[in-house]
């Protein structure tokens, strides 16, 4: 295909991701040493600046093994709606699940600033008709940090999410993360998102935010974000544009 569509949410990707975070929180904070997760309840998936679901909320969890040396591993996935409703003959595309890998290296120049590189995996499993485009995308990540601040830049190695001949396509992300209080961190983002071939579908997105941390890893987050991406093109079958200003309200807890 030569466009990523989105639709609605389909309610069975509860399930599978409800599962794993309960698996998740089965496992005792101390019992694998460098193991950390969250588990999260979302009003909107919002990924770059654009609705993974129809605009419905999801539910997500993840795990991380991090060694003391730097090199960490982890999975992360969460319900998605955007590719079981496009339009297709006989409709027999059924993905429902995001399900995300990753691992890479962390470490530090100096005392002050931080770096990432990795790799990582995103999987939609599923059936999918004949000569349709897979979602399935690799991309490699680097990353610095200093203080409040931060950015990473990411390639991809594949087609991006679907999108035809968009092999080099490449996000790049700029944030700051501000503890203005205990406990209140000021949330701010943007990014532009380039597509290869399909220069039609690139974007810039941004986000203003607050969260709120509490005792025993909970947290509650409230986000505005907003894109300037094309609404006849990112607008879907039900005539949502999931690239629309919204406030999302998000509840984590991490383990």
């Amino acid at each position: 295909m030569s466009s990523r569509i989105h639709a609605s949410h389909n309610a069975a990707s509860f399930t599978v991701v409800a599962l794993a975070g309960a698996l998740c929180l089965a496992l005792p904070a101390d019992a694998i040493a460098g193991v950390s997760g969250s588990v999260a309840l979302t009003s909107d998936y919002i990924f770059r600046g654009i609705s993974q679901n129809n605009q419905e909320p999801a539910l997500q969890a993840g795990v991380e093994y991090a060694d003391d040396s730097g090199f960490y591993l982890g999975t992360w996935g969460s319900n998605v709606s955007w590719l079981s409703d496009t339009p297709v003959v006989d409709d027999d595309i059924s993905n429902s699940v995001e399900l995300d890998f990753y691992g890479g290296y962390r470490g530090k120049w100096g005392d002050t600033v931080g770096f990432d590189v990795g790799a990582l995996y995103y999987w939609y499993p599923g059936d999918y008709p004949a000569g349709f485009n897979s979602p399935d995308t690799a991309e490699l990540y680097f990353g610095i940090s200093a203080g409040v601040f931060a950015a990473k830049y990411s390639y991809a190695l594949t087609d991006l999410f679907g999108y035809a001949d968009s092999d080099g396509s490449g996000y790049l992300d700029a944030a700051v993360n501000w503890e203005f209080v205990p406990t209140w961190t000021l949330n701010a983002h943007a990014g532009k998102q380039w597509i290869e071939s399909n220069g039609d579908f690139e974007y810039v997105d941004w986000k203003l935010g607050v969260t709120k941390s509490f005792d025993g890893g909970f947290a509650v987050a409230l986000a505005y974000t907003d894109t300037d991406a094309e609404e006849a093109l990112y607008t879907n079958v039900h005539g949502n544009f999931l690239g629309e200003d919204t406030v999302v309200l998000t509840l984590t807890k991490t383990f």
